[in-house]
């Protein structure tokens, strides 16, 4: 039997006093005590997470009704409670309604006391490859960051040169042919205008000063869904799903309230088609997560940030390079608007994740909280 199942055996008669069981709420995977009839009796700090509920809600309800497809695990739980093995572990994928399904590794085993109780342990499979990718993209994006700066400064610097030899030439040529002429000259200054604005976008998260402050995130998104329903006032509907208790933390609010407009403009723009049907959404969700690590470093609080659109999703082939400088998923996109969000965040010790498939693309940011 696992350590896990050892604590929990010994705290399962003390299930109603917390201080028995504050060995499993330090604990990062998800840990769920079942009653004989399979109602939840115990759920620690990241079994609400993983499950997206309280305790208190969770315990008027049966573990099988938070999946589609629970009979795989219903079957071990019933194996577990005829004691056909101390303790079973199986990978399993659990589904939920309109939310990704679970990959997880789950533990089961038998418990004393409650009778016919089942304590279950999923650890999502998923967890080390997140860490692993989370690595990559800040090394990656630390890459990006050095090489923008650098070839912006060598762009910069010669472009200045380019327009005003065009403008130069422009004033000597001569009565005959200057107009025609004069097209090709308006050609070259209107191409340096447009790669100069480029280039100051590249440098722009680089220059601009961080700014700390005490932050609302609901005031950082009732600003942007101000801004987003005023550009888009017909045909698209923002919904809100805020969790009130969410602590202000420190940070630089234009910064925040340009990351979530980055983020929901783009949404808006992939949501054209249903624009017009009127039938787009985005939803601004926000919630706690617990025990999370960000950057390396572990953190007991975190903000979780969801952004949801319904649109056709991301494409498969630039799906894993979304935060790379000038990739973009429209004709015409600058493909600077994730890279800048995604440096913003990384400023403010966070990360972004990104799940998209059609019908549903979610943008996640995770930030500490204090």
């Amino acid at each position: 039997m696992s350590i896990v199942s050892n604590i929990a055996a010994r705290a399962a008669a003390a299930i109603h006093r917390p201080p028995a069981l504050a060995g499993l709420e330090l604990l990062a995977s998800a840990v769920v005590l079942v009653d004989a009839e399979g109602k939840i009796a115990y759920a620690n700090a990241a079994a609400e997470n993983l499950l997206e509920s309280s305790l208190k809600a969770l315990s008027r309800q049966t573990l099988s009704a938070q999946f589609i497809n629970p009979e795989e695990l219903d079957h071990i739980c019933a194996q577990a409670r005829e004691h056909k093995f101390s303790d079973l572990r199986q990978d399993l994928t659990l589904e939920r309604g309109g939310r990704e399904p679970l990959h997880v590794h789950s533990m089961v085993s038998a418990v004393e006391d409650p009778v016919g109780g089942v304590l279950i342990e999923l650890r999502e499979n998923q967890q080390h490859l997140k860490l692993d990718r989370e690595e990559r993209i800040l090394d990656q994006s630390q890459v990006n960051k050095e090489l923008i700066r650098n070839l912006a400064h060598e762009i910069k610097n010669p472009l200045g040169g380019i327009r005003g030899a065009a403008q130069l030439l422009e004033m000597e040529l001569p009565g005959a042919h200057a107009v025609q002429l004069r097209e090709y000259t308006q050609v070259i200054i209107k191409e340096a205008d447009r790669l100069q604005t480029l280039v100051d976008r590249l440098l722009a998260p680089h220059r601009r000063p961080h700014i700390v402050g005490d932050v609302n995130i609901h005031e950082v998104l009732e600003r942007v869904r101000s801004l987003m329903l005023a550009e888009f006032p017909s045909g698209l509907i923002i919904l809100r799903d805020y969790d009130a208790s969410i602590p202000e933390f420190r940070g630089d609010k234009e910064q925040l309230i340009q990351t979530v407009l980055n983020i929901a403009h783009n949404a808006a723009q992939a949501l054209s088609a249903q624009i017009e049907a009127g039938e787009a959404q985005i939803v601004f969700k926000t919630r706690v997560a617990r025990q999370v690590t960000l950057a390396k470093v572990r953190y007991g609080l975190a903000l979780d940030l969801h952004i949801i659109d319904n649109g056709p999703g991301i494409a498969p082939q630039i799906r894993d390079r979304i935060f790379y400088p000038l990739v973009s998923g429209r004709e015409g996109g600058s493909g600077l608007g994730l890279t800048l969000a995604q440096t913003f965040v990384q400023q403010h010790m966070g990360v972004i994740e990104c799940e998209s498939r059609p019908g549903c693309t979610d943008f996640r940011i995770l930030l500490p909280l204090p």
